[in-house]
């Protein structure tokens, strides 16, 4: 399982970038978003990665953060919504808005991605509702989305590999972070997130 990559940027298409690492060139599928924020050619670029293995082929799917590849996953467990729709979807909307989307029923929000018609729209939309309740409103935001960064971003993703719900996760570490305070490292921030989620 490749986690991520880090190496330099060596080209760009619609819907990949090569990173070469080491001398050998990984291919790598990717939003237009992720895209536009990998930086110029030529210079250092870290991709987050999901692999995907079938019959006849694997392919690397690349993302700019955690929480880009995170969502990519919920998504492609939505049966009808294979990798070339998560990713029109990530291009479409940013991971705040689709928890917003999402959150609120916008069915409508979600079908703007190419390929996207209103009954995938809606079965996205209901299948994730309950799989991302715990991220999307934040206690005390007053209804607002909280989306983790940085070393937050992380630890969510670090408590999702160990199995827990997304709920679950994004509950323990914003409570983690709220009593560490900004600056804490991602490891105080994931050894905390745990005693918390597992009381």
């Amino acid at each position: 399982m490749i986690a991520h990559l880090k190496g330099r940027l060596d080209s760009t298409g619609i819907d990949h970038a090569v990173i070469d690492v080491g001398g050998v060139g990984y291919l790598v599928g990717a939003s237009a978003r992720t895209l536009s924020s990998i930086g110029p050619v030529g210079e250092a670029a870290m991709l987050h990665t999901e692999m995907l293995v079938s019959e006849d082929s694997i392919r690397l799917v690349g993302f700019a953060s955690a929480d880009e590849r995170d969502w990519f996953r919920l998504l492609t467990g939505v049966q009808g919504v294979g990798s070339r729709v998560a990713l029109a979807i990530l291009s479409a909307l940013e991971p705040a808005d689709l928890m917003r989307a999402i959150a609120s029923g916008d069915k409508a929000m979600v079908a703007r991605a190419n390929g996207v018609g209103p009954k995938l729209a809606q079965r996205i939309v209901m299948e994730l509702k309950d799989k991302v309740g715990g991220i999307v409103l934040a206690p005390g935001s007053g209804g607002g989305v909280a989306t983790p960064v940085g070393a937050g971003a992380d630890a969510v993703s670090a408590l999702l590999n160990l199995g827990f719900r997304p709920a679950e996760a994004s509950a323990a570490v914003a409570s983690a972070e709220e009593e560490l305070g900004a600056g804490a490292t991602l490891d105080s921030l994931v050894r905390l997130a745990l005693r918390k989620a597992a009381k």
